[in-house]
């Protein structure tokens, strides 16, 4: 058993230009490092990194001799893609679980329970009650036994769960799904404060109720929001390339004088992009209320495998994947109360383009 080595100048450097990530520096302040291995040419090298429960990363490299190399040649471990790695889940490896296959059962199982009274799960995993408009993603999340937790990772066995309200089963193409919601990392709302933001760019509700200001509406890139007078603008992607062309880039809303009223940079979305979405399935139900609020899950689901954050700007570029904020401040003039939501949506017929593979899957043949 080797000893463990820290690595204080290990670096990810990314080059949009190539583009390429490469890492750097983890042979520089190191002692008894296995620079040999790892300076060298040498073919079948193989170079394993896993993440501790602490979220420390673990090197270990060896070579094409060693026994590690051989098993792993003689074994001919699949792995799942992940850009240039191989994944895989230790637990399932010794197990021989098979995750996609473990989350299709559990679905056929929550899709032949029809209707499911509406509840979720607490922190302590217990079974509360549920009523609000939302309680569809958080019902299924409780019949697969998804405790809430504010931590950027897959939901289900390395899967990410996104259920979304449908009217018919038959249709659901034009479904609106929230992909994400990060709040902003610059511009006015950052500097200033949300406060701020609402009240220079937001308005009046629009449904009469006094005292209260809303920051909502449609923006898409380099089309003005006529809700806001704002344009989302994609600064450091190259539109006929496909790729990012500037590392410290960032996707911005504007004024109609220029200024950047809030944006994010490419930096705080990729990571969490490519870690939540690199297998994800999506979930139609459909809701009733009577007799009491209840969920029933479709029995065709939507798989995607494989996805880039430059997958996601250029849905962005074409319209497909939209800004949709729900902002809002009550009391305006008292004791100002508010909800911060930034949203970033697509409708379900444009999911495809967000994955190298994506399926409909029927749950149980006919």
């Amino acid at each position: 058993m080797g000893n463990r080595i820290q690595a204080p100048h290990s670096q990810l450097i990314l080059y949009p230009k190539y583009p390429e990530v490469r890492f750097s520096g983890f042979l520089k302040g190191t002692h008894d490092a296995p620079s040999k291995l790892m300076q060298s040419r040498e073919g079948g090298r193989l170079l394993f990194l896993g993440i501790t429960d602490k979220n420390e990363v673990i090197g270990h490299v060896v070579s094409q001799e060693s026994d590690i190399a051989k098993e792993f040649a003689k074994n001919h471990y699949a792995g799942d893609d992940y850009g240039v790695f191989k994944l895989f889940d230790l637990v399932k490896e010794f197990k021989k679980i098979d995750a996609k296959d473990v989350l299709l059962k559990e679905l056929i199982r929550i899709h032949e329970l029809k209707w499911i009274k509406s509840k979720r799960l607490d922190a302590q995993n217990n079974i509360l009650p549920c009523l609000s408009t939302n309680c569809g993603g958080y019902t299924l999340e409780a019949e697969l036994g998804i405790a809430p937790n504010s931590l950027s990772e897959p939901d289900f066995h390395g899967w990410e769960i996104k259920q979304f309200g449908v009217k018919s089963f038959e249709k659901f193409s034009s479904a609106v799904i929230t992909l994400m919601t990060p709040e902003p990392t610059g511009g006015f709302y950052k500097s200033n404060g949300v406060d701020e933001f609402i009240i220079k760019y937001g308005y009046a509700d629009k449904l009469g109720r006094k005292d209260r200001l809303n920051f909502g509406g449609i923006h898409r890139v380099n089309l003005k929001c006529k809700a806001t007078n704002l344009t989302m603008k994609l600064d450091g992607f190259d539109s006929d390339s496909g790729k990012i062309r500037n590392a410290g880039g960032a996707i911005n809303l504007t004024d109609i004088e220029g200024e950047v009223t809030a944006s994010w940079s490419f930096s705080s979305l990729l990571k969490h992009w490519a870690k939540k979405h690199a297998k994800a399935a999506y979930i139609p139900s459909i809701v009733s209320r009577i007799p009491e609020q209840s969920y029933c899950y479709s029995g065709e689901v939507m798989l995607g495998v494989g996805t880039s954050f430059d997958l996601f700007l250029k849905e962005m570029e074409i319209g497909s994947i939209y800004y949709d904020p729900g902002i809002k401040m009550e009391n305006v003039s008292t004791k100002p109360k508010i909800k911060r939501r930034s949203q970033f949506r697509i409708k379900s017929g444009n999911l495809a383009g967000l994955y190298n593979d994506f399926e409909i899957h029927r749950l149980l043949a006919e």
